[in-house]
C-alpha cells in the first residue's frame, strides 16, 4: 500500500508488509553486502510495480497465434536516473521489471565538511524529457544531492519527474518540498532525523558502502 504522508504532501510511503520486512532486514548491521544488495534490488522492483500504475498507455494491435487483438503498450519511454554511486544499487531491481527503460546517470559526492554535493559526471538520453523520469537514490538525507539532480533534470526539460528512495529524513523531505514542491517522493520510511554528520537516524548506515562492500 502507498500512503500519502500526513505531514509532507509531496511524500508517499510504501507500507506493504513485504517491503517493510525487507527494509528491516536491510537496516540490520549484521546484513552482509551481498544480501543488502539483493534486498535493495528486490525492494526497488516492488516499489516500481506500485508507482508505475499511473504511467500512460496507448492501444495497439497485436497478432496472437490465433488472431488479431488489441492490447496496451506504454505510451512514452521510461528513463531511470540513479544518483551515483548508491543509486545504482536500486537500478537493476527496476530494470528487472522494465528492461526496456533507458538509464541516465548523475554523479555526485558529498563534501564532508560543507555537506554540499559536488558533481563529477552526467550522462542522460538526449530526449529524456519525452517520458517519465525516475530519480533514484536509496537515501534522501540532507536533500542537497537530490535537489541538485532534480535541477539538472529540469534544465534538460523534464517535467514528469518523481524520486524513489528507500529511507528519507524529515530534513531532506523539507528541502525537496521547498526546492521542488511538485516533485513526488516515494519511500519506504521517513526516519527520525539527521545526526551531526548528516546521516539519517536510525537509518541504515552508508548505503553505497553497504551495497559495494567498501565499509
Amino acid at each position: 500500500m502507498l500512503l500519502q504522508s500526513p505531514n509532507h504532501p509531496n511524500v508517499w510511503i510504501f507500507e506493504h508488509p513485504v517491503i517493510q520486512d525487507k527494509l528491516t532486514r536491510i537496516r540490520d548491521h549484521k546484513t552482509n553486502h551481498a544480501t543488502f544488495r539483493s534486498l535493495l534490488n528486490e525492494i526497488a522492483g516492488l516499489m516500481f510495480f506500485q508507482l508505475s500504475r499511473n504511467f500512460k498507455t496507448v492501444e495497439t494491435e497485436v497478432r496472437t497465434p490465433i488472431e488479431k487483438t488489441t492490447g496496451q503498450r506504454l505510451a512514452d519511454p521510461i528513463t531511470l536516473v540513479p544518483i551515483l554511486r548508491a543509486g545504482v544499487g536500486m537500478t537493476d531491481g527496476i530494470l528487472g521489471m522494465i528492461p526496456e527503460a533507458r538509464v541516465g546517470h548523475i554523479g555526485l559526492y558529498r563534501d564532508e565538511e560543507t555537506k554540499t554535493p559536488v558533481p563529477y559526471y552526467c550522462k542522460l538520453p538526449t530526449d529524456i524529457a519525452s517520458g517519465p523520469v525516475l530519480l533514484i537514490d536509496p537515501m534522501l538525507a540532507t536533500g542537497g544531492s537530490a535537489s541538485y539532480a532534480a535541477n539538472v533534470l529540469r534544465e534538460h526539460g523534464c517535467d514528469d519527474i518523481q524520486m524513489v528512495c528507500l529511507v528519507a529524513s524529515p530534513e531532506g523531505v523539507s528541502r525537496m518540498e521547498k526546492d521542488h514542491p511538485t516533485l513526488k517522493i516515494s519511500t519506504a520510511a521517513i526516519d527520525r532525523c539527521l545526526n551531526d554528520q548528516g546521516y539519517i537516524v536510525p537509518g541504515l548506515g552508508d548505503a553505497g558502502d553497504r551495497i559495494f562492500g567498501t565499509v
